[in-house]
């Protein structure tokens, strides 16, 4: 009677907890970013490994068999949409031009003082400055206006502003439509054109589901409209590639240039506990005329982000 009486709890906890997983993990398999807190959840899918883990050992300890079995099959589908989503492969044509691009969100401008020595050691050619206020934008320009002579803006305080800075020749696009700002070009890299456009859709809160799905469906429909022109998507998304609204942005034929750089589960945020626990929610999204030769995260100091370094090769397309 004691054994049986001891076993309640464990089977308890670890049906709990398989039932918590479970619901996460169904929306992924059904392809849906579901509701609050699910939505927010799906950004860490990998680390539910942790309390299917418990569940597992709970019912181990209980001898709760159909818990075991349970906590089996969820483990077996972590580890599947563990593997990285989305198309890679090396491009056929011959390299045209190679360029290193840079993405940082300043958190509100907070971090635009660490976001400039960073610029200065790593000579990116394109940089994505996003959460870029006033003052982020004016010392921007101070240090920078004669290395980087071609700019998109949209300017604005707190989080609205952004901002992208270019060695190359920049002609301006509408950008994309969004709650905070998201400026778009054309640059002429070495006579060859290339759409670049910056990324940043409304975080998933609670609450405010719809407008992080519709502007990144916006930024979808960007990335959908024009499969000719070599295109480079950066930014902060506020989305992994367990959000089914960022899968289906990767499923216009986009490339996430970490991936291919090896870096496909590096977290991105939150930067103060990405090497324990975060979630890769900034990258830097590539047409199939790119190949990425490198990816790096750097630590930057007063902003919540990691920024994303990336080196690039412009192919001719075959």
């Amino acid at each position: 009677m004691t054994n049986q009486r001891g076993r309640g709890p464990g089977a308890w906890c670890a049906g709990l907890l398989c039932a918590a997983v479970s619901v996460v993990v169904g929306c992924r398999v059904a392809d849906t970013d579901g509701i609050t807190p699910v939505t927010q959840l799906l950004a860490f899918l990998p680390w539910l490994l942790l309390p299917t883990g418990a569940a597992l050992l709970c019912s181990l300890l209980a001898r709760w068999w159909p818990g075991l079995v349970w906590g089996v099959a969820l483990l077996g589908l972590l580890a599947w949409f563990i593997e990285p989503y989305g198309k890679a492969g090396e491009p056929d044509g011959r390299p045209l031009a190679s360029f290193r691009v840079l993405t940082s969100n300043v958190e509100f401008g907070r971090g635009t003082g660490s976001l400039v020595p960073a610029i200065r050691r790593f000579d990116p050619a394109v940089v994505f400055v996003e959460e870029c206020d006033y003052t982020c934008q004016a010392t921007l320009r101070q240090k920078f206006g004669d290395a980087y002579p071609y700019r998109r803006a949209v300017v604005a305080g707190g989080s609205e502003g952004s901002l992208i800075l270019s060695r190359y020749p920049l002609r301006a696009t509408d950008g994309v439509t969004g709650t905070m700002g998201m400026p778009g070009a054309v640059a002429d890299v070495r006579g060859h054109p290339v759409r670049l456009q910056l990324a940043h859709p409304m975080p998933p809160l609670p609450g405010q589901l719809g407008p992080w799905r519709r502007e990144l469906g916006r930024l979808r429909a960007f990335a959908a409209a024009d499969r000719h022109t070599p295109t480079v998507l950066a930014g902060d998304f506020n989305a992994s590639q367990d959000h089914a609204a960022f899968r289906h942005l990767l499923d216009t034929g986009l490339r996430d240039a970490a991936r291919l750089a090896g870096h496909d589960r590096t977290p991105s945020w939150p930067a103060r506990t990405a090497r324990i626990l975060g979630a890769q929610i900034d990258h830097v999204l590539l047409s199939p005329d790119f190949s990425a030769n490198s990816a790096r995260f750097l630590r930057l100091t007063g902003t919540d982000h990691r920024a994303l370094l990336t080196d690039l090769t412009l192919h001719q397309r075959e």
